[in-house]
């Protein structure tokens, strides 16, 4: 497969797959793969992902441009090599383990989620703060999520619960796909102003994480974890890196 990138079959045979996908999610078995393959696909669907967020924006942009009040709370707080660190590395990694490292089921595997989530929401809705911000409410969120995720592992780790959950997650991986998909993206809102306008666009303006998290979940149910990471850095990354740039 040389130059895959330039082949516009290429990107149809991706978007074929992905939709396939998105109609019946399954534990895909794409493993005999090579690593280079996967890491063709997982790029590809990267540049279709960036193409449909941009053109989301964009369209989106000549009827409402609602402000992203996380990343210019972050863009304040942070030095720009502060913020490529937080935003670009350490928040993907966050959310990938708290929407996507459970797909495949593992004790650990939800633990983490679960303590992920419990931080997500002690953060959003009980303190009403920001993920990354270091204040006296931070050890808080963390302890509790800690201790929150460790109870989970320990319950998980029974025989009946572990073997209960095996079979629910093989027979709903379905509804666990679209649900992971659908909190990804409406828990972006956060993102905003939370105004009657923004809530009643959610669907709208979360949009591209919709998409995101549609190839994020394919990627990792059929790859493995670390191909949506390495995307969701990547995007992140860029976009904060093009956030620096003269716009005079």
């Amino acid at each position: 497969m040389k130059y895959p990138f330039v082949r516009p079959k290429f990107y149809l045979r991706l978007i074929n797959d992905l939709a396939r996908f998105i109609a019946q999610p399954q534990y895909a078995s794409l493993q005999n793969l090579t690593v280079k393959n996967k890491i063709y696909d997982t790029m590809g669907l990267f540049l279709i992902k960036l193409a449909f967020s941009l053109l989301v924006a964009n369209v989106l942009a000549i009827f409402y441009e609602p402000k992203n009040i996380t990343d210019a709370n972050m863009a304040e707080r942070f030095t720009p090599l502060a913020y490529l660190m937080v935003g670009g590395l350490i928040l993907p990694l966050y959310e990938e383990v708290c929407f996507r490292l459970s797909l495949r089921f593992k004790p650990l595997y939800v633990a983490l989620t679960f303590a992920t989530l419990t931080y997500y929401i002690l953060t959003k809705a009980i303190y009403k703060t920001n993920l990354s911000l270091v204040d006296e409410t931070f050890y808080s969120r963390i302890g509790l999520s800690i201790g929150f995720g460790v109870i989970a592992f320990i319950l998980m780790y029974r025989k009946k619960i572990h073997q209960k959950l095996t079979v629910l997650w093989e027979n709903n991986i379905r509804w666990i796909y679209y649900l992971s998909c659908v909190l990804f993206a409406w828990l972006h809102i956060f993102n905003f102003e939370l105004n009657l306008t923004n809530i009643l666009l959610l669907p709208i303006l979360t949009l591209p994480q919709l998409f995101s998290a549609t190839i994020a979940g394919y990627t990792r149910l059929s790859f493995g974890f670390r191909y949506p990471l390495f995307v969701h850095m990547g995007t992140n990354l860029l976009f904060i890196s093009l956030s620096f740039l003269p716009l005079d």
